[in-house]
This record gives C-alpha cells, structure tokens and sequence, in this order.
C-alpha cells in the first residue's frame, strides 16, 4: 500500500504535458455530437445561406450593381458563407458548454484528467471542424448557383481558422456564463446579431456614414468577413495584413478568457 502510494500521488498530473489521448477522446466526442444529426448542423446553415442568396437575388432583380469590382451576388456569396461559419462556430461551443451545465454531465469533464487548457481547445478545434465541413460544402454549392471560384486558398485557410477559433472561444465564454438558454439568446440577440449586421456580409462599409464605418472597423466579424470574401474576389474593404494581425491577436485573447473562467470553474463549482 505504501509502495502504491508513492507511485501513485493523488492530485499528480501522470500524463505528459499534454494528454493526447483525453484531448483526442473529448474532440472525437464533440465531433460525433454534430455529426449525428449532421441534416441540421451541417446541411442547415448551407440550405439557409443559398435561401438568403436567392431571396436577395430575386428581390434586387437586375439592379443589383458592382461592389468591389464584382457583381453584388459574387460579393454577397463569400459574405453568407463567412456568416455560416461564424455563427456555427459559436453555436458549437456554446451549446456544448450550455447543455453540459443544465444537464449536470458537465460535472464529468470537470473530474475528467483533462486541463483547463485542453478542454478549451477540444471544444474549439471541434468548432472548427464543423466550420470547415460547412464552408467547403457551401463553396460547392454555391459555386452551381454564382460561379464563385475560391481565388487564394491559402488566405481562406488562415482566415477560416482564425474566425472560427475566434467564435469557438466566444461561444465557450458564452456557454460559461449562460444558465439557461435564454441566457444564450440574450447573448446571440444583442451581441451576436448586430456584429453581424455592422461586418459588411451584405454590402460595403465603405458605403456607410464614417462613425459607422470607424465602429465596424472595431468590429472583429468585419475582418473575419473581409479577410475570406477577399480569398474569392481578390479585394477587400480594409487591409488583409491588419486583419490578421487583429484576428490573431483577438483569438488569443478570447481563448486566454474561456481558459480562466473555466480553470476557476465559473458558474459550475459552487
């Protein structure tokens, strides 16, 4: 027993400084979460993006103008699927959190051997993978309906990533500080929504007054939207390096955030 208990210590880390098996566990986990019903996590947000396209199409008719130097539909394309990807990106982590909590399970993660570091990431990363199977079917299909083409790979890439660590992080926050979900519809109602509509997904910001124009350059969904409408149309709103830059920077921020609170246990240990 003695023997034992020197080679065992309760409360000592046993695992290297990253439990690969248990971060891999809980991202396989929360990737099977979505992809189960994948008809409306994965095929939703694709059919309600082309709806928009078709609807504003209709409604515009023929006057629909250049903005940027292509056609409004070649523009509007690349703004709802980066809409897609944000918003699935938050709606991942944040009910993964949010349910865990109002369901008590959440309680097993927390006695998991797992560190506050990687739970955060597991969710996050599974965030991103379910951003990535969207955008890549949305280009498909929206590719048959506007002829987009994805111009720079490798800049849609690093933008999708980026965006959708970003929302991963935020909807983690989110999840964390929600009790119900009516929480979380206060959260997607008076934060969510209008960074949505002030990003340029459905126009130009250069076409706003310049208050709004200085707001929406503060506004971390603008760079996230122009940074991957640029990897179709080859132009952009703002600059592509100070985009990245202020993603990168935001990112880091906002995970450094879900870290502590969920290190402390916010709002799950009593």
């Amino acid at each position: 027993m003695v023997e034992l208990n020197k080679k065992y210590k309760i409360g000592v880390r046993r695992f290297s400084f990253i439990n690969w098996i248990g971060f891999y566990s809980l991202y396989k986990k929360e990737t099977l979460r979505f992809l189960i019903v994948s008809g409306q996590t994965i095929l939703g947000p694709v059919v309600t993006a082309v709806l928009f396209l078709l609807v504003i199409s209709l409604a515009l008719g023929e006057n629909r103008g250049v903005v940027l130097g292509v056609p409004f539909i070649e523009f509007l394309a690349p703004g709802l699927i980066s809409m897609q990807i944000i918003q699935q990106s938050f709606a991942h982590s944040s009910s993964s959190i949010l349910s865990g909590k109002m369901m008590g399970n959440i309680v097993d993660l927390v006695g998991s051997p797992l560190s506050a570091f990687e739970v955060t990431l597991a969710v996050i990363f599974a965030s991103i993978t379910r951003s990535i199977m969207i955008s890549f079917l949305s280009i498909l299909v929206f590719s048959i309906f506007t002829g987009i083409r994805l111009e720079n790979f490798l800049c849609f890439a690093v933008f999708l990533f980026l965006s959708s660590f970003f929302m991963g992080a935020m909807g983690f926050i989110a999840g964390m500080w929600s009790d119900k979900w009516e929480n979380m519809a206060t959260v997607t109602n008076f934060i969510i929504v209008p960074m949505s509509f002030l990003s340029g997904t459905f126009y130009s910001i250069k076409r706003l007054p310049e208050i709004l124009q200085k707001i929406s350059f503060l506004n971390p969904f603008f760079h996230m939207i122009d940074g991957l409408r640029f990897s179709f149309i080859g132009s952009s709103d703002g600059s592509i390096k100070f985009s990245l830059i202020y993603l990168f920077l935001f990112s880091l921020i906002i995970w450094f955030i879900s870290f502590l609170l969920y290190k402390k246990g916010y709002k799950i240990r009593n």
